[in-house]
């Protein structure tokens, strides 16, 4: 017995020629594999964020501009908070971020080790900050598999929460505030609180330190 014709190539290649308007075949003539299509992908999104002018803003200002915009692109490709934690990613693209960021952190007056160690930070921060929405992404996918209601299975689960929480004082103080009842605006602002704070403690430790060199 003959097996089932199956179409060419894995679903991932077979979507994206779909929306090329072209046959699976013809995609791998220029990617390989999903890693080399994650990757090129990824590369290419980053050219999303602005790119902040140096020679006329303050590193501050550079630094809130260059951090905002890799948050807001994150979190317009949720996709891409996963695959940091799943592929080996790299390209122009990315790397012209990560030259800027190091760029930001000099002009602030970091010395190169300590510049590397702003900036990385930064970027921690910042893809820690846009983890809720992919994760978000992840769970309805996964809620919705075999037609569940996503939605339901979600309220569900929050009036189960609530439950819970209404065990503890500071969690049953906030019930029924902005913050509990529409989450989804929350991450915005813990973002901006967040990176303010952590360029506050840059400013700091650049005064601390210029206060204790020799004159």
């Amino acid at each position: 017995m003959s097996s089932p014709i199956r179409s060419p190539g894995p679903p991932h290649m077979r979507s994206l020629a779909k929306r090329l308007d072209s046959a699976a075949t013809a995609v791998y003539w220029h990617i390989k594999t999903k890693d080399d299509l994650v990757r090129l992908a990824s590369d290419a999104v980053w050219h999303e964020v602005e790119l902040p002018d140096l020679d006329a803003a303050g590193w501050r200002t550079a630094a809130t501009t260059h951090a905002t915009g890799m948050h807001a692109m994150l979190t317009r490709h949720p996709w891409l908070v996963q695959a940091f934690g799943s592929h080996l990613l790299h390209g122009p693209g990315q790397a012209l971020h990560n030259d800027l960021s190091l760029a930001i952190y000099e002009k602030a007056g970091f010395a190169a080790d300590d510049a590397d160690q702003a900036a990385a930070t930064v970027l921690t921060f910042v893809l820690g900050s846009a983890l809720g929405p992919a994760a978000q992404v992840s769970l309805n996918r996964r809620l919705s598999k075999n037609g569940a209601d996503a939605e339901q299975l979600m309220a569900d689960a929050m009036t189960r929460a609530t439950q819970t929480a209404m065990q503890f004082p500071r969690l049953r103080e906030r019930l029924g505030t902005t913050a509990a009842t529409q989450y989804a605006a929350a991450p915005d602002n813990t973002f901006a609180f967040g990176l303010q704070s952590l360029l506050d403690g840059f400013e700091a430790h650049l005064t601390a330190s210029r206060a204790s060199r020799p004159e």
